[in-house]
């Protein structure tokens, strides 16, 4: 099966599993994003066991690896991505960049919330 159908087919998986999970463990909570926070430790958590199973064991081809990785996880959660990606940048030592990377992005996605808002907001949309 080609890789981008996998990585699709992964995605719808991972898109319904988010929402089930997330509002399972927002359930109750009316104010601070549990759900989202518990969806991102999670394919976090995942994220690295499949890789790390995958790099030291062999235990994932490329096939399974792409699916659940790309496909699933990616559509769970874009966090395990930047979380994995940081992690190994401190593993090879790349302190600046993880760095970098942890203050960039969070900044960078602050900034872009941000100016939506204001784009909407602008145009006279509440």
């Amino acid at each position: 099966m080609s890789l981008w159908l996998l990585v699709g087919l992964g995605g719808f998986v991972g898109a319904i599993l988010r929402y089930w999970v997330s509002g399972w463990i927002q359930s109750g909570l009316l104010t601070f994003p549990l759900g989202t926070l518990g969806v991102n430790f999670l394919g976090s958590l995942l994220l690295a066991l499949i890789m790390y199973a995958s790099e030291y064991r062999g235990l994932f081809g490329e096939e399974a690896r792409v699916f659940l990785t790309l496909g699933v996880l990616g559509s769970f959660t874009t966090m395990s991505a930047f979380s994995f990606e940081s992690m190994k940048l401190l593993e090879q030592s790349e302190h600046m960049m993880f760095g970098l990377n942890l203050v960039g992005t969070v900044t960078l996605c602050l900034l872009a919330i941000y100016l939506g808002k204001l784009m909407i907001v602008g145009m006279g949309m509440k």
